[in-house]
């Protein structure tokens, strides 16, 4: 077999370098309990439109925004999400009369939650979404998943398997 030359060994170490760094890049998992009647209906409206938004998203769908407990965000934190969004109806459109308005409480409660586990409030989010608003959940998503990416990993998540 011949002899590498030292630019040919140089060149094949920066390609495995590069490898390395790009298999390393962190991708952050991030779950989103939406409403059924609202923010899941506006997914489906940006997936019909063929407005992409990031893979990271996982959508649980549950029926009313005002039913996420804080114990399932933190539940989803534990179970290895990087950052967790709860998304409902806007004031007023709720298909339970108050269900919105519930949910900011549960929110204020977690809030103080993550500040007491020492977790960044960023990694949480609330917002609005209604059914006809499938590009804004799309820039919506898009800029979460933005915003857990510079954070990094969670400090909560499993290592991917690696445990």
């Amino acid at each position: 077999m011949p002899k590498a030359t030292k630019t040919e060994t140089k060149g094949k170490a920066k390609t495995e370098a590069k490898a390395k760094n790009e298999s390393e890049v962190f991708e952050p998992k991030v779950l989103v309990f939406a409403c059924n009647w609202c923010s899941y209906a506006g997914a489906d409206g940006a997936g019909v439109s063929r407005i992409s938004y990031s893979p990271n998203v996982r959508l649980l769908r549950v029926m009313c925004s005002g039913r996420v407990h804080p114990s399932f965000v933190l539940k989803a934190f534990a179970e290895g999400s990087d950052g967790v969004m709860v998304s409902g109806c806007h004031f007023g459109d709720c298909h339970y009369m108050f269900g919105n308005y519930k949910q900011v409480e549960q929110y204020d409660k977690l809030k103080a939650i993550v500040k007491l586990l020492g977790l960044e409030p960023e990694r949480i989010a609330l917002e609005w979404i209604s059914a006809a608003e499938g590009p804004r959940f799309a820039k919506v998503m898009n800029g979460f998943v933005d915003q857990i990416r510079k954070l990094g990993p969670s400090p909560f998540a499993k290592t991917n398997g690696k445990e």
